[in-house]
């Protein structure tokens, strides 16, 4: 299957934050790259016998080679893949989720702990649109520290050298090195 983000498509409106709705032109394309995804998440966390080989799928998945220094330990889930872009010396534990309908970048000597969740995709309040797909960027600054079971929501930007304490909840832009914790996560601490 060729790469579906290097033609200007869906995926390409994706990846710039427009919303993706049910009757798009284009949706079939979408739902045959997304079961895609789903099979190869599925064959990656059932048969990876290292992290070596979950980084091979992993860079499979994403259309991108992850770079010999990053770590992401399975299981691991992603719905969409191709617009996940790992730095160097990465580290992701366990269950975590990376919901990429559009960009999740995540920068050099970052830390994920287990079961953390970084989701780009909301819905409208209006019933009536509730179908649609909202979309926009997580960005995750070099040297971060993402505690166990943090969410982080669509559009925000975790700044460098900060920490996401375990369980916070992310829903606004976390400003460079400081300390955010709770639901909504809030700035408890400056480094």
């Amino acid at each position: 299957m060729s790469d579906p983000t290097n033609q200007n498509t869906i995926f390409q409106r994706m990846q710039a934050g427009e919303p993706l709705r049910k009757d798009d032109p284009e949706y079939a394309r979408f739902g045959e790259a997304v079961a895609r995804t789903i099979q190869l998440v599925t064959e990656m966390n059932a048969s990876a016998q290292g992290v070596d080989e979950v980084r091979g799928r992993l860079s499979e998945i994403t259309g991108t080679e992850i770079d010999s220094s990053t770590t992401v330990f399975p299981p691991f889930y992603t719905n969409f893949g191709r617009f996940i872009r790992l730095g160097k010396n990465v580290f992701i534990n366990h269950a975590c989720s990376f919901l990429d309908l559009c960009t999740i970048t995540i920068e050099d000597n970052v830390q994920i702990g287990p079961k953390v969740n970084l989701i780009t995709e909301n819905h409208p309040l209006d019933p009536s649109d509730r179908t649609t797909v909202l979309l926009k960027p997580i960005v995750v600054k070099r040297n971060a520290w993402i505690g166990a079971g943090a969410t982080i929501l669509p559009g925000v930007t975790i700044g460098e050298n900060s920490i996401v304490a375990a369980g916070a909840v992310v829903s606004r832009d976390v400003p460079a090195n400081t300390v955010v914790a709770g639901v909504p996560a809030k700035v408890v601490k400056t480094l």
